[in-house]
């Protein structure tokens, strides 16, 4: 994480992926894996040290210093709140019957939690939503993206940004609250821009289609029209939809 916030690969290479790969032959989705489950851990020690009563079993083993001996067992715990993710891994230890829990074990705590805490899902077809990525490696990259909603499940919704769907948690969405009339303009922007973006596209062209995938407002201005509108003419696009900028 270090390595990654103080930009200290540099020195030998451009990007931080091909610095796992050449340094730890780890691939940048492990390498994010690893982080997140890093900071799982610090939140296991931090629940485990302010506890008031720690709890003994038969054989006085104190079920608070089983601690998690590698990534996949802390993973699940990442679908929860910080708060909740030290109770959670006791519940496991518990389980576990005082040993290091496998990561099936956590994973089924996981979900009982969830379901004793769900909250109804409020969201609704077409709001648009911002992506929170909370150092969840599936969404690498989609931090303060905004898309559309076109699924409401029971815990996750269905997003649609510029380069795709995407199955997203209801911890990982922030709505924008945008009028009715809002959310339809901005459905307007993200059919043009998933029209036109690709992968085999300019790499200025795919920062501008991104840069637009990041608004925090419901229109395009003046300027970021026009540079679509060419974009379009560009790739042989003819838009017809109506006007999505504000003068």
């Amino acid at each position: 994480m270090e390595l990654r916030e103080r930009r200290l690969y540099r020195s030998t290479h451009k990007t931080f992926e091909e610095y796992c790969r050449d340094r730890f032959s780890y691939t940048y989705r492990h390498v994010n894996y690893l982080i997140a489950g890093s900071v799982i851990v610090d939140n296991i020690k931090m629940g485990t040290n302010s506890s008031q009563n720690e709890s003994q079993d038969e054989m006085g083993t104190n079920s608070s210093q089983i601690l998690p001996t590698s990534e996949v067992q802390v993973r699940p715990l990442a679908k929860l709140e910080p708060q909740q993710q030290p109770g959670a891994w006791q519940q496991a230890v518990e389980k576990a019957e005082g040993k290091v829990p496998s990561g099936r074990i956590v994973k089924d705590v996981v979900q009982q939690i969830m379901e004793r805490t769900k909250v109804p899902n409020t969201y609704q077809i077409g709001e648009v939503c911002q992506i929170l990525a909370k150092d969840n490696p599936e969404l690498r990259g989609k931090g303060g993206c905004w898309g559309i909603v076109n699924h409401v499940g029971e815990f996750s919704c269905t997003v649609k940004l510029w380069d795709g769907e995407y199955t997203v948690g209801l911890q990982h969405l922030k709505s924008f609250n945008y009028l009715p009339a809002e959310c339809e303009q901005m459905q307007v922007i993200c059919d043009r821009i998933s029209r036109v973006y690709s992968d085999s596209l300019e790499e200025t062209v795919k920062s501008l289609l991104q840069s637009l995938g990041k608004l925090s407002r419901p229109y395009l201005t003046a300027v970021e029209e026009k540079l679509l509108s060419l974009i379009e003419r560009e790739y042989g696009l003819i838009d017809q939809s109506p006007q999505t900028h504000r003068q």
